[in-house]
């Protein structure tokens, strides 16, 4: 495959242009465990260059990887067969807030946290709320319909987008959804865009709806002896009818490793839930916390705290919020890995399935945390692995097999909020087998040469251990 750089630096500057080693390096991987090296890079200002890009690669049948901040966690922007990795950060601006219509435009490159801090003045957020808010960027959350803390009250970042403009893959650009909360003719275009990937499309603006700030904040953590304990107390909760802005669990996996990497001193138990609930009244606030509080009670929670003290409270959240990166303090020897790690269950299963996971990670001799966002039924995982074990990767590539078979046996789903990329294709297409077919019409009809992130979602590889080369250095053990 040729690229004509020099066409590129046309259309984008000779600065915005990049293809030494170094470069291409830094863009080959992403926060997975996967790594393929691209042809060039190059990073648009404006929607006509992004269009200028996709008219010259469709014409050349050219791979193009739509790209945000790289922080996705399953191969989503490593380019399986080289060509342009699209970098997307340069275009970053806030277009308008509207708090009268509770909406903002944004273009693709705008930071998460960057965008909350430009809305506070006026009083409202943007509700999404990844881990990597510092970095992640919003047309990355479209692509995988990120969610975060706040989804178990506010939804993910798919019920946040009421419309959208996007560049095809022939370079067309096309205009999506509305301005309004309600939208009810036609095909909901704009919301099949939402954790597609990049593979249908560029996003290049995107209209959001933003919430108010809410006034009264109040959060609690409770101590529980069993995970089972804490599944049913957090099924339970929802099973009521309570609302909390946040339902979260730990095990003791992610105990241990938060307070080896953060010394915060917290128990050493099987789980702790940590809950918040958030709103416009006091009173509604601390009564929906009370009956959280009754619930944990009710199911041999200990030691259970509430507070509205914003000091305690960002302790708390801080542990939480870290808790990724602290994995990697786990044991000696221990390396973190985001193979099966997002899957989402019915509620009623959640405690069924904390348990399972830590079951087939001792039959497999790895280490896997669960954790996440159980108030919606999304669990987070990781494995802990020696890395530079060859059997170990085996080991866990077992181990991810029998999570999602387990999980899908539940009624569960592959992935909640971290998108498919590789790592997760041969589970995801096992789970979707009856709707791939209708998936790559879809992609067809709009992506005729299949240039836009190709071999991702239902064209992902079979087995993601040899799909690309690897982060990690192995050796023969």
């Amino acid at each position: 495959m040729k690229i004509n750089t020099e066409k590129l630096k046309e259309i984008v500057g000779k600065d915005n242009v990049r293809d030494n080693i170094a470069d291409l390096y830094v863009y080959a991987s992403d926060a997975s465990v996967h790594r393929n090296i691209p042809d060039v890079v190059v990073r648009p200002q404006t929607i006509g260059q992004v269009q200028d890009i996709m008219r010259y690669a469709y014409q050349h049948k050219i791979p193009v990887v739509p790209r945000g901040a790289g922080s996705g966690m399953s191969g989503q922007t490593v380019p399986l067969n080289g060509g342009i990795v699209l970098d997307m950060k340069c275009m970053d601006n806030i277009i308008e807030i509207r708090p009268e219509d509770v909406l903002c435009k944004v273009e693709s490159g705008v930071v998460n946290d960057e965008l909350n801090r430009a809305l506070k003045p006026y009083g409202f957020f943007f509700p999404p709320t990844p881990s990597s808010g510092r970095i992640c960027t919003i047309g990355g959350m479209i692509g995988n319909n990120a969610s975060g803390i706040r989804s178990v009250k506010y939804g993910a970042t798919r019920d946040a987008v009421i419309g959208m403009k996007v560049v095809l893959a022939n370079g067309d650009l096309v205009t999506l959804g509305s301005n309004t909360r309600v939208d009810s003719s036609g095909y909901q275009l704009a919301k099949l865009m939402v954790g597609s990937e990049g593979t249908l499309g560029v996003v290049v603006e995107a209209t959001l709806q933003i919430s108010p700030l809410p006034k009264f904040r109040a959060m609690g953590v409770a101590n529980f002896d069993t995970l089972e304990d804490a599944g049913r107390m957090i099924s339970e909760t929802i099973a009521q009818g309570i609302t909390p802005s946040m339902l979260e669990l730990m095990d003791n996996v992610a105990i241990t490793a938060v307070n080896n990497a953060q010394h915060l001193g917290l128990p050493d138990v099987a789980a702790i839930v940590v809950f918040e609930c958030n709103g416009m009244v006091r009173e509604a606030v601390d009564f929906d916390m009370k009956r959280i509080a009754n619930i944990c009670e009710k199911n041999k929670g200990t030691d259970i705290r509430v507070s509205d003290d914003p000091v305690e409270m960002t302790r708390i959240y801080e542990g939480r919020k870290k808790l990724f990166p602290s994995l990697s303090k786990y044991g000696e020897g221990l390396f973190t890995t985001a193979l099966a790690d997002d899957m989402a269950v019915p509620m009623s299963k959640i405690s069924e399935t904390v348990h399972e996971i830590h079951t087939i990670a001792k039959r497999n001799h790895v280490v896997m945390s669960a954790y996440g966002h159980c108030g919606a039924g999304l669990i987070h995982t990781k494995i802990l692995m020696d890395t530079r074990k060859k059997s170990q990767w085996q080991d866990a590539k077992k181990a991810v097999k029998e999570v999602y078979e387990f999980v899908h046996s539940v009624g569960g789903t592959t992935s909640g909020e971290h998108g498919i990329g590789f790592s997760k294709g041969p589970a995801w297409k096992k789970e979707k087998k009856d709707s791939l077919e209708m998936m790559r019409s879809i992609k067809k009809a709009l992506d005729p040469y299949n240039i836009l992130n190709p071999g991702k979602l239902m064209d992902s590889p079979d087995d993601w251990l040899t799909a690309t080369a690897l982060r990690y250095q192995t050796i023969s053990k």
